[in-house]
């Protein structure tokens, strides 16, 4: 062989390709919470029940993959009487959709360590185009993703009968997340 190829060769072997890498979420460490508005006042909430599994590297975005389910049973909002009243079929409706699902496979930075996931939200089964904005912090084989986003709750059928006015029960529902992720092999 040329000295050339093999020039060529020891090259491309010395660069690599850089690959997304794979992050396994510790639910221990993870929460996910709502926060609805009833009469103006703050609704909070929390899904007790999410997995997030993440294919993930700043440097090679366009290789990222978010999927994260939700066992929407698990919501709590601190009343034994507003979890009962969540779980019926004007809320929730928790026997016939018991899981919500986010997949997202486009991303982009918008700031250092902040990137917006674009992808599909499917809840209580109607599935709707969403963006969801993050912070993306990597230490070693540890991250941790934070963000923060609106849904309307109209839009997926949550809230329906006489819920469906927003003089009570107000149209947004704040999202947040902190996951703290583990890098996988």
């Amino acid at each position: 062989m040329s000295r050339c190829v093999w020039l060529v060769l020891l090259l491309v072997m010395a660069t690599g390709v850089v690959h997304a890498a794979d992050w396994q979420m510790d639910a221990k460490s993870s929460r996910l919470e709502f926060s609805a508005t009833f009469e103006k006042t703050a609704a909070p909430g929390v899904f007790r029940e999410f997995d997030a599994r993440v294919h993930f590297d700043p440097n090679v975005i366009a290789e990222g993959r978010l999927d994260v389910a939700i066992a929407v049973k698990s919501a709590d909002m601190s009343s034994s009487d507003v979890n009962k009243a969540i779980a019926g079929a004007d809320w929730f409706d928790f026997a016939r959709f018991p899981q919500a699902e986010f997949h997202a496979a486009e991303f982009r930075r918008t700031a250092a360590n902040h990137y917006v996931a674009r992808g599909m939200l499917n809840l209580k089964g109607v599935a709707r185009a969403i963006e969801v904005p993050f912070t993306w912090t990597e230490s070693g084989d540890t991250a941790r993703m934070e963000g923060e986003f609106t849904v309307k709750r109209a839009a997926f059928g949550i809230g329906t009968g006489e819920w469906a006015s927003t003089g009570v029960i107000g149209a947004d529902v704040k999202v947040r997340f902190n996951v703290r992720l583990a890098k996988r092999g």
